[in-house]
């Protein structure tokens, strides 16, 4: 039997809001051990991911662009934008300040498990929001979640 998402993703997943202080968001990551956060709004649909590796800036700081300078003038070696969005993360007070909000990968409950599996493969991520009817968020999908089911898989051959 061909299992689906619905079959082995996290329900009702533990969310934050664009509006919930990062040393919360913090807390709720360290005590419940997980890797991230779906983030959702008033009408729980999802407007972000918090990760991670987008909380490490916290610690690592930001690392200001090369340059050189040039009769008293600046000239940077690389984009300072990406250096203004790293400082950005470090100083961020609240999870949409220090979110991820790019691309972001989903699926459906009704997606087979094993093309979920090649897209989380595939696009290097760790988890896929599970979204349902409107949008709205109904679920998680971890790699953990899969190896489980690998495992279950295996168990009752």
């Amino acid at each position: 039997m061909v299992k689906s998402v619905a079959d082995v993703m996290s329900h009702d997943p533990i969310v934050v809001t664009p509006e919930t202080p990062i040393q919360e968001a913090i807390q709720i990551i360290a005590e419940r051990r997980i890797s991230g956060l779906p983030v959702v709004n008033d009408q729980g649909k999802l407007v972000g991911m918090l990760s991670e590796t987008d909380l490490m800036w916290r610690e690592t700081g930001a690392t200001p662009p090369a340059y050189i300078t040039i009769l008293d003038s600046v000239i940077y070696l690389e984009n300072p934008k990406h250096y203004e969005k790293q400082l950005h993360k470090v100083l961020g007070q609240t999870v949409q300040e220090v979110m991820s909000n790019g691309q972001m990968f989903t699926t459906t409950p009704q997606t087979p498990l094993r093309e979920a599996a090649r897209l989380m493969h595939e696009k290097k991520v760790h988890r896929l929001p599970v979204l349902g009817e409107g949008d709205r968020l109904v679920g998680i999908l971890s790699r953990g979640d899969i190896i489980r089911a690998m495992a279950s898989s295996e168990a009752e051959a």
